[in-house]
């Protein structure tokens, strides 16, 4: 079985699987401690990923959500570092992560709610120890640290995994949290999506570092480098970085190189700022496909299961965005809810008179 170092590739990246182009003779074996069942297992997620984010880009064209951020190609990143945490650890996800709930069996009526604006797209964190979506781009890592610290504070020796774009590595919440994680030595893994673009902002543009990794010298901690599109890299990566972490070694960056073959979001148009040949080799590198075809060469998958898997992931879309619009219709004064533990007495005026004004309106 290949270790990390075993596995790193000469550029660099951590890899096992070859690339989709190849015939397999890159492919290492399955990483230690994992195993075929599990493996398989790993694909299904990927698939249910897949399906989500494909359905979800047509349920945006229809009108029926708002501006959508697209992850597809982002699935081996999402799918194998979740699969590598313990149940009692969190989850901390980006905007592009947002259906990761799914994996830890969330329904996807309320991913679904969220992206509507509909107050029950908003979950309770500690039912599957994912937390809520924060959009302003880094503020996650501190929301992750924060987590991670209370968990030690309760007694617990509980990690969080904390997704970010390379775009978030130029904020001041990425540098805050990333700072609050190694001094306190909290095990926070630091899983940034580079994908090479902040919408419109190149790589190029955001810094001078070779490689994001090599930020984590800067603050005392350990880094890895991982192809991002291999899902088994990214698995072992992140499970390594949760041992590491919660033996008292502190957080780990863990830069998850991919390339983001789509739209940014909904609302982008990639051609107006890049050449799309790159894309389109991202799109023929998918990193489902290659998964797929390492587990089909290893014997591990067959077609009927290829198909059964995706039919699922369909039937659980057909169901989810059901149950979403069947959701009773938002009322206005829900926008008090929730906003503080004890409301001000303001806000019971402030929601009659909303509720007034809008029934004048119809």
């Amino acid at each position: 079985m290949p270790s990390l170092a075993q596995a790193t590739d000469p550029d660099g990246l951590v890899r096992f699987i070859d690339d989709v182009h190849g015939d397999g003779s890159l492919d290492q074996d399955l990483p230690t401690g994992l195993d075929e069942r599990t493996a398989v297992e790993l694909y299904r997620r990927m698939v249910l990923l897949r399906v989500y984010d494909e359905r979800s880009l047509v349920y945006h064209r229809h009108g029926r959500i708002g501006t959508y951020a697209v992850y597809w190609g982002h699935e081996a990143m999402q799918a194998g570092a979740v699969s590598a945490l313990a149940d009692e650890d969190w989850v901390v996800p980006s905007y592009r992560e947002s259906a990761v709930g799914l994996l830890r069996g969330m329904d996807p009526a309320t991913v679904l709610a969220w992206w509507r604006g509909h107050p029950a797209g908003w979950w309770d964190p500690r039912e599957q120890r994912v937390a809520s979506i924060s959009v302003p781009v880094a503020s996650q890592v501190t929301h992750a640290v924060g987590c991670a610290w209370g968990e030690r504070l309760q007694g617990h020796n509980n990690a969080a995994l904390v997704f970010f774009g390379d775009g978030a590595t130029s904020e001041g919440d990425f540098h805050e949290g990333t700072n609050f994680a190694a001094v306190l030595n909290l095990p926070v893994v630091l899983l940034c999506n580079n994908n090479q673009w902040a919408i419109s902002t190149p790589l190029s543009k955001q810094t001078k570092a070779k490689h994001l990794v090599d930020k984590a010298v800067g603050y005392g901690i350990h880094g890895v480098r991982v192809d991002g599109n291999d899902v088994l890299a990214v698995h072992t990566a992140v499970r390594d970085a949760v041992a590491r972490g919660k033996a008292g070694q502190g957080p780990t960056l863990v830069e998850a190189v991919s390339y983001r073959a789509g739209l940014h979001g909904t609302a982008d148009d990639p051609t107006r700022y890049r050449d799309e040949s790159a894309a389109e080799q991202a799109r023929a590198n998918d990193c489902v496909l290659r998964y797929e075809r390492y587990l089909v060469r290893h014997g591990l998958l067959e077609a009927a299961q290829i198909e059964r898997f995706r039919q699922e992931a369909l039937d659980v879309m057909v169901a989810g965005i059901a149950a979403a619009e069947a959701l009773p219709a938002a009322g206005a004064a829900d926008v008090f809810d929730n906003v503080y533990a004890e409301q001000p007495a303001s806000f019971a005026r402030d929601a009659e008179t909303l509720r007034r004004s809008t029934e004048k309106a119809r």
